[in-house]
């Protein structure tokens, strides 16, 4: 299973927000679409640095999670064999991707790339789809009724507030 993770870790994230924001990077260098690097005691530089510290703590916790209690990975080729719903999945369905969110948010601010700004919009819309589609459905099929309590109870991106209890 730590070979599977490590695989889903280095295949998922690694391409959204490495290899597609490096390319992104190489694509536009020197354009107009490149904005200087935010600068240290800026807003920009503070507000992306909160960004990318949160949305990596609710990656790895939420990566974590899948491990430890789903017994699987974030990858759908390893996915988790049990149902999660504890930490942050008590406010909303989908905290890894907001992670991911906020992460390309950071890297879009810290390096100052429109493009990298357009592609989290893209990756955001991609997923939302793929969501409602394909793993929403999936995970009904997977875990039944529980998983359709689970939906009924906890929004897709806006966390609820006080966090949902298991009955």
């Amino acid at each position: 299973m730590r070979l599977e993770f490590i695989k889903a870790v280095v295949i998922l994230p690694g391409t959204v927000l490495v290899f597609v924001p490096a390319w992104i990077l190489r694509l536009t260098a020197g354009s107009s679409m490149a904005m200087a690097p935010a600068e240290f005691a800026g807003v920009r530089f503070w507000i992306g640095f909160v960004a990318g510290v949160v949305g990596l703590v609710l990656v790895v916790w939420t990566a974590r999670l899948f491990l430890t209690v789903g017994e699987g990975t974030p990858a759908p080729w390893a996915p988790p064999s049990r149902l999660v719903v504890l930490g942050p999945y008590r406010y909303v369905r989908n905290p890894m991707i907001k992670g991911v969110f906020r992460i390309l948010l950071a890297e879009a601010l810290l390096l100052g790339s429109w493009p990298i700004a357009g592609w989290m919009l893209v990756f955001f819309l991609v997923h939302t789809i793929y969501l409602t589609r394909f793993e929403e459905p999936a995970l009904e099929r997977r875990f039944g009724e529980d998983y359709r309590r689970y939906k009924a109870n906890v929004p897709r991106w806006v966390p609820r507030v006080p966090p949902w209890n298991l009955p």
